[in-house]
């Protein structure tokens, strides 16, 4: 667990924001799950696609290649992959872009997400010694 929080102390804005899309992504795709193995082998075929097209253009530039840590890497190829998964999930389910039509939804996303940022920050907070004696 100290490796966890230690973890979670240390995250920076961008991979709080991060984490808060993974969150966003779980609580939608539990709501609306399906076992088709067509849309989850489309989902891995698009994610497969595209992130390598991502990995290309991430580490090419003029000046020379970028190297990525092994987490960049896979946040390029995971991140098409929940996009089409969703995508295909929630279709014809009423969503207004990413959101669901249910207000249940919506707050059990929202509330998971505020838990976390308010985690993240506690976390950050140094620890107050006691007193000395």
């Amino acid at each position: 667990m100290p490796r966890l929080s230690t973890y979670l102390a240390r995250l920076t804005t961008g991979r709080t924001i991060l984490w808060c899309y993974a969150i966003w992504y779980a609580v939608n795709i539990t709501h609306h799950f399906d076992t088709s193995l067509r849309l989850w082998a489309t989902s891995f075929g698009l994610s497969a696609i595209i992130g390598t097209a991502l990995l290309i253009g991430t580490r090419s530039s003029s000046s020379g290649t970028t190297q990525l840590d092994r987490w960049q890497v896979f946040r390029l190829y995971l991140m098409p992959f929940c996009v089409s998964s969703f995508a295909a999930l929630v279709k014809d389910a009423g969503y207004v872009l990413v959101f669901p039509p249910s207000l249940r939804e919506n707050l059990v996303g929202l509330g998971l997400m505020a838990a976390f940022v308010v985690l993240v920050r506690l976390l950050r907070q140094p620890a107050t010694a006691g007193p000395a004696g």
